[in-house]
């Protein structure tokens, strides 16, 4: 029985971990790269990064943002990387508690953060993380048909969630495909929006799309208004996703009544 900011830091310990984990994902798997060998190195020297550089967060700190041995920058995304899933970790205990529901979500936020920033980098989103974040997300729910606080929902539940998060991208893509006579969803976002509705079931799968939805149209009136982007600019809607099942997971409901009216 420990104190809940106990937990708190831990999960924040951890988050760290994964993130300069995630780093290495980010970059790596739209390249085909492994991402358990060869060692991180500098990408302007080569040179192999050492093990007190490469501690989260704190060997970027250590190092000023340089690299020990050509002096180049390293770029701020990764301690921020860091940073944020350690924050996300951390708020995964704080909303559920130190219970299986925690691990459950800090899984997901994992998985939500890397999609994002190669969707960002590359607008794909690649099978390599959505096909085994959906079997993961299912095996983690196969416990709560037995007992309801191991899991975010049930393995039925898991179920439906990915064919609706899956079917309901997909015939938004097929509809607009058939209207328009070109592509404006990739079958990436309905793979990805599966994958979120095995973590999170149907209901999850529909607060996703509407905090997604919100979150994509702010974004896209800023651009248009500020220049920075087209009718026809491609967004990566991958990151959207993501937000809006950050949404869904630790806002639920709640937090959409206020603005449903605006639908």
């Amino acid at each position: 029985m420990l104190p809940p900011f106990v937990w708190i830091l831990f999960a924040a310990a951890l988050g760290l971990i994964v993130g300069s984990f995630l780093n290495v994902v980010v970059y790596r798997v739209p390249r085909g790269q492994s991402v358990v060998t060869p060692r991180s190195a500098c990408p302007w020297c080569g040179g192999a990064i050492g093990a007190r550089d490469n501690i989260p967060l704190l060997g970027y700190l250590l190092l000023r943002g340089r690299c020990r041995r050509c002096n180049a920058p390293i770029g701020w995304r990764y301690p921020a990387v860091e940073a944020t899933v350690a924050g996300l970790f951390a708020l995964c205990v704080a909303r559920f508690g130190p219970r299986p529901q925690a691990l459950v979500a800090a899984v997901i936020c994992a998985f939500l953060v890397a999609l994002a920033l190669i969707d960002v980098d590359h607008l794909m989103l690649p099978d390599s993380l959505t096909f085994p974040g959906m079997l993961i997300a299912f095996a983690l729910a196969v416990p709560a048909a037995f007992d309801h606080s191991i899991a975010l929902v049930g393995p039925l539940w898991s179920a439906l969630g990915m064919l609706c998060g899956a079917g309901f991208l997909f015939l938004v893509a097929e509809a607009w495909l058939w209207l328009r006579g070109e592509e404006g969803l990739g079958l990436g976002d309905a793979k990805m929006m599966a994958m979120i509705g095995a973590f999170l079931g149907w209901r999850g799968c529909v607060e996703t799309m509407i905090y997604a939805c919100f979150a994509g149209t702010a974004v896209g009136l800023v651009l248009l208004a500020t220049g920075r982007a087209g009718r026809r600019t491609r967004l990566p809607f991958g990151v959207f996703l993501a937000l809006g099942a950050l949404g869904a997971l630790f806002g639920g409901p709640a937090v959409l009544q206020p603005f449903l009216p605006f639908l």
